[in-house]
Parts: structure tokens; sequence; C-alpha cells
């Protein structure tokens, strides 16, 4: 089979490997779609290695042992993987257990899934569309369900890739207001034409002034950071209402300084991180994409796997939102 690698700096092939084999309750899927997210700053860095990829959607083609699918079947693969039976697993929080594997290479013709990780996409709903309810929706739509995100809220989105695109589509899906926070001028129109009320740059010293004249009490209700971003990260807490909550979505390896007395207990500020959604959760994702009439402009590219190249070049770009691979093409 064919799989996508990065072989130097800015230097992404398609390469051979052998077809992997399934055993337990694994099954081999037959990857349709393969969306990119984070990969560009492997691309950029020059991180060689052939594992790429943690999002996909398929046709089940083998089963190791009877279970929940048949072949045929057509399954959002979830990103990363986990034990299936401890009780976060058991529970829907797979994607805390504890021993979730890290990498999935997606980027390839065939992936092999534990049964239980793979979720049956309806019948109406598109490979492509479907593929959004990995990192496109999902951590967003996790975040919202456990803030309780509904038409009487006004949201704060700060970072707008395509995860920060998804919470916009995930909150007017629920009829909240949203103000963005965004320096990229692409996104920032797109933002808008999603329907947020405004997008704000972060280098605009008045942005929190801006922020909270939006809102008829002290700030908004909730905030969702999908930067990982330190500057973000205070801007949030700073803006949010008292008794507020706030979840952190973008990944960041950087320490923000947070005064627990200030912050937290005079404030009353609820922080939580929030990775996946829970699986209990899929057939509502699948709600979002069905009805919503947003969804479809989150996918902005389309790229034949062969065409690995310029697919990493437009992603490193940054003037794009989901960029969708397509492995047998």
């Amino acid at each position: 089979m064919k799989k996508a690698a990065i072989v130097g700096e800015r230097k992404a092939v398609l390469v051979e490997a052998p077809l992997p084999k399934i055993q337990n309750d694994e099954v081999l899927v037959k990857v349709h779609v393969a969306p990119m997210c984070s990969e560009y700053k492997k691309f950029i860095g020059g991180n060689v290695g052939d594992c790429l990829g943690h999002e996909a959607v398929g046709e089940v083609v083998e089963i190791a042992q009877p279970g929940p699918h048949q072949v045929g079947d057509r399954v959002v693969a979830m990103p990363l993987n986990g034990c299936g039976t401890c009780s976060l697993c058991l529970a829907g929080n797979y994607i805390h257990c504890l021993e979730n594997k890290m990498f999935d290479c997606t980027m390839a013709q065939y992936i092999v899934k534990p049964a239980f990780i793979l979720k049956k996409i309806p019948d109406d709903v598109s490979y492509e569309k479907a593929s959004l309810a990995c990192c496109a929706l999902g951590p967003t739509f996790g975040a919202m369900q456990t803030m309780g995100v509904n038409v009487f809220d006004t949201v704060l989105v700060t970072g707008l890739g395509p995860v920060g695109m998804g919470a916009i589509v995930n909150a007017r899906y629920r009829g909240a207001r949203v103000i963005a926070v965004e320096s990229n001028a692409y996104r920032s129109q797109l933002a808008r034409e999603l329907g947020a009320v405004d997008v704000i740059d972060p280098r605009d010293p008045d942005a929190l002034a801006k922020i909270r004249s939006y809102c008829k009490q002290d700030g908004p209700d909730y905030a969702i950071d999908c930067s990982g971003a330190v500057p973000a990260h205070r801007l949030c807490i700073d803006a949010v209402r008292r008794r507020g909550k706030i979840a952190f979505v973008g990944e960041s390896h950087v320490e923000t300084p947070v005064t627990i007395s200030k912050d937290l207990i005079r404030k009353g500020l609820h922080l939580f991180g929030s990775w996946h959604y829970n699986l209990n959760d899929f057939s509502k994702i699948m709600e979002v994409i069905q009805h919503s009439p947003l969804v479809e402009k989150m996918i902005t590219h389309q790229f034949p796997m062969s065409r690995i190249q310029e697919a990493f070049e437009t992603s490193a770009q940054q003037n794009s939102v989901k960029i969708l691979l397509k492995p047998w093409e």
C-alpha cells in the first residue's frame, strides 16, 4: 500500500509499505478520506517520518473477530486509540485512556483500528463531511457539551485554525453568539461568513475592551482557546465573565500564569481541557454535520494523496481550513 512520508525540510512523498495485519478485536479500514491537521509543522521543520495523520474515514474491509462491524461498513476512525476495557473507555472517554497510542498513521491507504473506536457513518452523509467528526468539529463539540453552550450564550473563540473554525460552526448550530480572535486575514473573513459577530486582532491593545463591548454582562459566558498561545489563554481568563467557563483545546507546552485567588477563587472561573468528545455523543455530532448549513465551508481544499507535496505546501501557507486527502487518487 501507499502512505505519505516527510523525507526532508518541506519535502513530502508517497512510499510503499506492507499491508497492516489485524488481530484480536482489530479492524482493517480502507481509507477514503484522511483530513490534514497540524502535520504541516513537521513538514516545515523537516521531521522525517512515514507515520503521519490521526484522522480518517473509510470502509471496513477485514475483521479479526465478530464484533459491532461488518465488511462494507462506512466508518469514522476516531483519533488515537484506547484499550476498550478500562472505565474511561467504557464510559466513552477513550481519549484519556492510559494505554492510548499517540500515533495512527492515517495518511495511508489502509489503517488498523480497534473495533470499538469506529463509528458508523449515516447513509446520507458523505465521507468528506463525515471526516469533520474528528478534529474539525470534535474537540470543541466536546467542550461545548461539557459547558452546556446554548442559544442564550456568548462564546469567545481564540485561534481560528480548523479547530477554531469548528468552534464557530458548533456554537452557531446551538444558536450562541460568537466573538472570535484571530490575526490571519483569510480566516478572519471566513469566520465572519460563518456568523461571528466580530473578529478581533489579538495584537490590538484594545482587544479586551472590544470583546467586553459585545456583552451585556462583564464578559462572554464561555471561552474556547484553540491556539495554544499563552497570550490567548490570558485573554480568555481576563475576558470571560465571573462564574464563566473556559475550555483549553489548543496544545501548548509553555506555562500560562494563573493566579489562584484572583482568577479562580474570587472570579469563580471553571477551567478545563478538552481533547475530544465522548463517543456516546457521536450521533449528536452527526446531527451537526447533517443539518448545519455551515459545515461544508470548512472543507476548503481536497487533494489526491498523489499530490502530497502540494497538499502540504497549501497547509503550510495557512490560507485554508480543512484539507482532505484522497489516498486512492
